[in-house]
Parts: structure tokens; sequence; C-alpha cells
């Protein structure tokens, strides 16, 4: 008889159970859930004569990644990344996660092939071609998006998106009409210079992220002021420092204060010394001298005038501004 060593296995289940492992996440079939983490790094997914017609594990782990993403790395520690979709907050952070899915999803046209099919699959097709708004679910998809940058994440994600475009793309060819779901395949979307997506802004030229010089502190390159405005861009007036507090709040969680700083003279009440090294008192996420503004403004530093040099040298528009308003999701 013929020993068999080898098996088949769908091209892109393989790419993303394999994607989910070098991320740290175990991927198994299991009969009494529909899609489901341990905590303990496994993720169990029905078996496929349970699923939908339009189901596929690409976009079941892609979905139960981007969750991941929404909630930080600490929830692969905790059952279904410590989500309840019975509440008013599980809808919001459901909401991110579909934001974030079409929004990596359409940089390889794969919007509709990865689609959700759970019950939110009409937020998701109502969302428009930019898939990020105003609201508190936009901004932890931005949160969860700048984190998509790092590990364990990237590049493994980037990878098996970049992979399923080009499996996708190669079988349309064979398509042959009718409702296959591959059918559902768009263009990419148009990339600009920088690397990132077009986006209807006022042009690179008055994108607060170009310095003056034409350094773009969103693609860390140099970009002309006659270009046309990526998704990224963002107006000036956006950088106001004590509208926006980013590094103040979660962007960053300490300050040191100089041994000749005049903060420790006029503002002793929030210095604080450990291990000899002194920095500005921090209540709960944010800086002790964070305050909402008589005027109206969000955040407010009431010792603006007296703040620290490290303050000082965090520029608006500069990549450590950058940074901190990714972190609290006001930028991209």
């Amino acid at each position: 008889m013929r020993e068999v060593t080898v098996r088949y296995e769908d091209p892109l289940d393989r790419v993303w159970t394999e994607c989910a492992a070098r991320v740290g996440l175990r991927v198994v079939r299991a009969a009494d859930t529909w899609a489901s983490t341990d905590g303990r790094g496994t993720l169990s997914l029905a078996p496929r004569d349970a699923l939908d017609a339009d189901d596929c594990v690409a976009q079941m782990v892609f979905h139960e990644l981007c969750h991941w993403l929404v909630q930080g790395a600490e929830s692969l520690k905790v059952p279904d990344w410590g989500l309840d979709n019975q509440s008013d907050v599980g809808t919001v952070r459901e909401h991110a996660c579909l934001r974030l899915q079409a929004l990596l999803a359409s940089r390889h046209g794969l919007r509709a092939v990865l689609a959700p099919t759970t019950d939110y699959r009409a937020f998701y097709d109502g969302l428009g071609d930019d898939p990020l708004g105003d609201d508190e679910s936009s901004r932890l998809a931005r949160v969860a998006a700048a984190r998509a940058q790092g590990a364990p994440w990237h590049p493994h994600l980037e990878q098996a998106l970049a992979a399923t475009e080009q499996v996708v793309r190669v079988t349309q060819a064979f398509a042959g009409g009718g409702d296959w779901l591959f059918s559902r395949l768009a263009e990419p979307q148009p990339l600009h210079p920088s690397g990132f997506p077009l986006g209807a802004g006022g042009g690179c030229g008055t994108c607060a992220w170009r310095s003056p010089r034409g350094f773009c502190a969103q693609g860390r390159r140099q970009v002309a002021a006659a270009l046309p405005s990526c998704q990224r861009w963002e107006a000036a007036s956006a950088l106001d420092c004590q509208a926006c507090g980013a590094c103040c709040r979660e962007g960053y969680d300490t300050v040191e204060v100089g041994a000749r700083e005049k903060v420790r003279a006029l503002h002793p009440d929030l210095v604080t010394t450990q291990g000899g090294r002194a920095n500005l008192r921090r209540t709960g996420p944010h800086c002790a001298a964070l305050e909402p503004g008589p005027d109206g403004q969000a955040h407010h530093c009431r010792i603006y005038a007296d703040r620290p040099k490290s303050c000082r040298d965090l520029l608006p528009g500069s990549h450590h501004c950058l940074v901190a308003r990714r972190r609290v999701g006001l930028s991209r």
C-alpha cells in the first residue's frame, strides 16, 4: 500500500493559521464553539460543516486578530479578549474591530472578501471609503492600527494580508462568474508616495505632519507640497497643544524634571522624586497638571508657562508628538 506522507490543506487556511502561530495564537477546531479564545493562547473555531457558506478560516482568524489589536496585547491572557458583546461598551469595541478590519483589508482590495459574517455585518457594510470617523470606536481603531505596526503582530499580519491578496488575485482567472467569495476582490487602495492610501485632505503642503523643509513625520521621507493628501493628513490646527494633550495623557507615562527647573520651586506639589530622579506627578493615566481648560479646551496644562524642558522639547508635528497622538487615538 502507498504510504501517505503529506496532506492537503486549503492555502488560505494555512496562511492564516501560520500567521496566528507567529503572533502567539494557536488555532484549533472545536465542535462546541463558533470562535472563542481561552486566555491561554488558543483560538477555537467551529468545524467547516458548522460554518455558513461565506465563512472561511482566513476571515475568522483576521477578525479575531483585530479584536486582539483593539483590546491590547495583554488581552491574549483573558478569555474572548475580555469582550462582552451584551453591553454598550462591548458594542463600541466590536465597531472598533470592524473599522480596523475594513481599514487593513481595504489596502489589499480584501474588504469584501474578508468581511465579517456576524450580526454586525450591516455596520461593516455601511462604513464609507474611509472607515474611520470621529466617534469612540474610531479612536479605538486608530490606537489598534498603531499597535499593528509593532510586536507581536508586525510583520506577520501584513504578510498574511499580502499573501491573501496574491492568492485571491491569481484565482480570478478561474472565477467563472457566480457567487464565489473570491469574486468580491476589489482593487487595492491607490497609494500616496508616502506609502499610505490616498485621502481627501488639503494636500501635503497643508498637512501638519510636513515640516517646513518638506519632511513627512508620517511617512518618514521628503514629500513635495504639491502632492495630494494621504489618509493620514491632518490640519495644523489639530496640533494645538492645549487642546490635544496627547503627550500628557497615555502618550507617555513619565516627564523628567531637571534639577534647576523652575517648576520645582513654583509647583512642588506636582513633582515626585524616586531613586534620585524627579518627574511630574501622574493622576491616573495623565499628568497631574492636566485639567479641563476654562476656555472650553479639553486638555489644558495649568503650568504650561512653567513646564519643564522635557515638555518644551516635544514639538508639535515631531515624531514624538505623532507617537503620542497615535497612542491616544487622535492620529493614525
